[in-house]
């Protein structure tokens, strides 16, 4: 495996001389194992959890644990944002100075320029680097997976990201994962399937759920089957049971995360955002289905879930045809819960009842961040927790 640079002062035309994520796993194998990087070891997924040290099998925990730290990226790409590039940075900013009120924030950026751009936006509490460029702000689905090694200690996982299916340039962003672990000094694993951490919501006790309609797709996994992606995911994150719900086939960049729509809060409870009565569009539908199957659904314990209902906005401010008015794209850190308010004042208090309620002991934050969410995407989507050991 070609070792990757991990300081971008080694020059942007190194990355050109580099195979991307997929073709470097084509190379060498997924059964791979054991390569040096920068004192973080590289092995396949498929190696046995016995084979690791002590033999015990590595868990992604749930996401209320205690963090580390927060990382985030920063959006610098007018091909990707066009006119909306200072607005987005702008909210980004927003949220990773919300975040460092409660945990250490890093903020990976592509060059200097970039760095100048944030560092006065963001703030002084937040660290912004340029050890790992970045193509664009989505570090739930470029950062790596964090787990507990059961040990005392943390590993990483990698999905292998292929930008949605290679819907958008992904040159940086396919090595975020592997430049997070080695500036961690982590023991990076990759993942026998190609995905996003956005795609997957986890328990931290055995149950994982997602959306057929992202995983299961020839565009990331090509002639695996359900069982195989299934075994695949549970394999990577430690888990003993997955709770598919069907979701929806591409209509947006991400081919329906389940993370807008369903997210766990505890073993054995759920929360589902539903539409307004009068809604019945595919999305719409496809959120009371998630409700209707998670409602009767039990997880790896045996537990039936509880699924706690939050309705969607009636209005929203902005008129994006990809506007994501999800309260459920929500982010837990140290002590709150941040997510964001639409401009309509009884259904936002009411979503910020639900969470307060849901969480106890957090602060909930609401924040507007109309022009991230026109993107197609929320605050959960842009940041990636790091878990305590």
């Amino acid at each position: 495996m070609t070792e990757h640079r991990g300081e971008r002062s080694l020059g942007d035309h190194l990355l050109g001389l580099l195979p991307s994520r997929r073709g470097v796993l084509g190379a060498v194998g997924l059964g791979a194992a054991g390569v040096a990087l920068g004192g973080a070891a590289l092995t396949s997924a498929s190696a046995s959890p016995a084979a690791r040290p002590g033999g015990v099998r590595p868990r992604v925990p749930a996401d209320d644990v205690p963090h580390a730290r927060t990382w985030m990226s920063w959006p610098s790409r007018k091909s990707v944002w066009g006119r909306q590039l200072s607005g987005v940075q702008e909210d980004i900013a927003l949220i990773a100075r919300t975040i460092a009120e409660f945990e250490p924030v890093v903020m990976c950026v592509p060059d200097d320029y970039s760095a100048r751009q944030a560092r006065p936006l963001c703030g002084p509490q937040v660290e912004v680097t340029t050890a790992i460029p970045t193509d664009d702000l989505w570090m739930r689905d470029i950062a790596p997976v964090f787990r507990h090694d059961g040990n005392g200690g943390l590993d990483a996982v990698s999905l292998n990201f292929n930008g949605w299916g290679n819907k958008q340039v992904h040159t940086y962003d396919a090595r975020a994962a592997e430049l997070v672990a080695r500036r961690r000094g982590l023991r990076l694993t990759y993942a026998d399937l190609v995905g996003e951490g956005g795609a997957v919501e986890c328990d931290g006790d055995g149950t994982l759920m997602a959306t057929e309609s992202s995983p299961v797709n020839r565009n990331r996994n090509r002639g695996m089957s359900r069982d195989g992606i299934e075994d695949a995911l549970l394999e990577a994150y430690g888990a003993d049971k997955m709770i598919w719900l069907p979701g929806i086939r591409g209509k947006d960049i991400t081919d329906d995360h389940v993370d807008v729509t369903s997210r766990f809060v505890r073993p054995g409870v759920v929360m589902v955002q539903l539409p307004p009565q009068d809604r019945n569009d595919e999305w719409a539908r496809d959120a009371r289905e998630q409700f209707a199957i998670l409602s009767a659904a039990t997880d790896a314990r045996g537990r039936r879930l509880r699924v706690i209902r939050v309705d969607g906005p009636d209005t929203v401010r902005s008129k994006s045809s990809t506007f994501v008015d999800s309260y459920l794209n929500f982010v837990l850190v140290n002590g709150g819960v941040i997510t964001a308010r639409f401009g309509d004042r009884s259904k936002d208090e009411a979503a910020r009842q639900a969470l307060a309620a849901a969480f106890p002991g957090r602060e909930v934050v609401q924040l507007d961040v109309d022009r991230l969410m026109g993107g197609g995407g929320g605050i959960h989507c842009s940041t990636m927790h790091e878990p305590m050991p």
